[in-house]
């Protein structure tokens, strides 16, 4: 009868906090709707690992010996040994953007460089707060606006804090609609919020749009050689798009396969939520600088825009600078609406889409070059 109530009698506070957290995380899945496909499966993750003598971990029991958990060989095969679950989904992610709106108006590459200013302002502050240059470039990435980078970011460096990490990046950008908005009022106008801009689209060829992931993937490998791995499979997934002959193979990418390794990864990541890692005042401080980097990158990019309005007659909308996070394709709708709010004729999407897929570039190999400069640094 003993056996019944062990697991009530191994329970830990900490443990309980965690269900909580786990339970928040599946609310604003289901209820806000806010990444519901990443942050459900954290959330149902979290409970699982927080389970005494939970079986989806590694254990060792009495007469048995070390007994495999499922959670933990995923982490271990997925993440840990190969970072195999994030390179993959960037494979998707490739399929499911379109270059073109960037193609055809260059000047947002700016937007994407300007907005990654929150990470390396993370990383300051995190030094500042006292954690070590490994694990303060870790959690200055949560800048990055990117889980699948944050994940691999953190892994490289072989940062104490992976979960933390992961939660913060995911959950922050879930939360771009309310982040976001907030940035961007903090250092604009109505009036410069209120901006229309003209959207005529140059033609972008076939040849080139299958030539862009090439290049990139070159230049990159050349000056960001760590960042290769995401930025090549990114590239990947868009050369599959745009190639015009693996149609099946894009629609797989972008649905199916993005789908599954999103699954997967969502609940894999959820090891490194186990209540001894988790529940300490070093997540909160995590969790406070993640915010931090996130409203820092937003407002990075809306200044940039309105450093360039001051040679320019034709004048950009600040708020596209903001889209130049890697948070794709939230950012751009989320510049989009507030437009609206101002002046319902003011359509500025496809610019915003624009910076904010150039956000998705600038994020991965902004990743890369941390990873460069600490393990040179170290």
């Amino acid at each position: 009868m003993e056996f019944l109530i062990e697991g009530f009698q191994n329970v830990t506070w900490q443990q309980v906090v965690m269900y909580g957290i786990g339970i928040l995380l599946i609310w604003l899945a289901i209820k806000k709707e806010y990444e519901p496909a990443l942050l459900l499966p954290m959330g149902f993750g979290a409970i699982l690992v927080n389970l005494p003598l939970s079986g989806v971990i590694d254990q060792v029991l009495e007469g048995v010996g070390n007994t495999p958990g499922i959670i933990q060989w995923l982490f271990h095969v997925g993440i840990e040994a190969s970072e195999v679950f994030p390179i993959l989904l960037f494979i998707g992610i490739g399929a499911m953007i379109d270059f073109g709106p960037l193609l055809s108006n260059p000047i947002m590459f700016l937007f994407g460089a300007g907005a990654q200013f929150g990470i390396f302002a993370a990383i300051a502050l995190a030094c500042v707060f006292g954690f070590d240059l490994k694990d303060a470039a870790s959690i200055g990435i949560i800048g990055a606006a990117d889980g699948p980078t944050s994940i691999l970011v953190s892994q490289m460096l072989q940062s104490r804090y992976v979960g933390a990490i992961a939660v913060a990046a995911y959950s922050y950008m879930a939360l771009v609609p309310i982040v976001q908005p907030f940035a961007i009022r903090l250092v604009t106008t109505k009036k410069e919020r209120r901006i229309h801009m003209e959207y005529n689209p140059g033609s972008v060829s076939k040849p080139m749009r299958i030539a862009f992931p090439i290049v990139v993937t070159i230049i990159v490998g050349f000056v960001a050689p760590q960042s290769v791995a995401l930025v090549g499979f990114l590239m990947f997934g868009n050369l599959i798009r745009e190639c015009g002959v693996l149609q099946t193979l894009s629609d797989t990418a972008q649905n199916n396969l993005a789908n599954l390794i999103t699954l997967l990864l969502g609940i894999t990541i959820s090891f490194s939520m186990k209540a001894d890692q988790f529940v300490r005042v070093d997540t909160l401080m995590i969790m406070a600088i993640g915010l931090f980097a996130f409203v820092m990158d937003t407002i990075g990019g809306v200044l940039l825009a309105k450093f360039l309005n001051l040679f320019r007659k034709k004048k950009i909308n600040p708020m596209v600078g903001g889209a130049g996070i890697s948070a794709f394709p939230m950012s751009s709708r989320v510049i989009q609406k507030m437009a609206m709010e101002e002046d319902p004729t003011n359509i500025i999407l496809m610019h915003a889409a624009g910076a904010n897929v150039s956000g998705q570039i600038a994020s991965v190999i902004a990743g890369g070059m941390v990873i460069n400069l600490v393990t040179q640094f170290l």
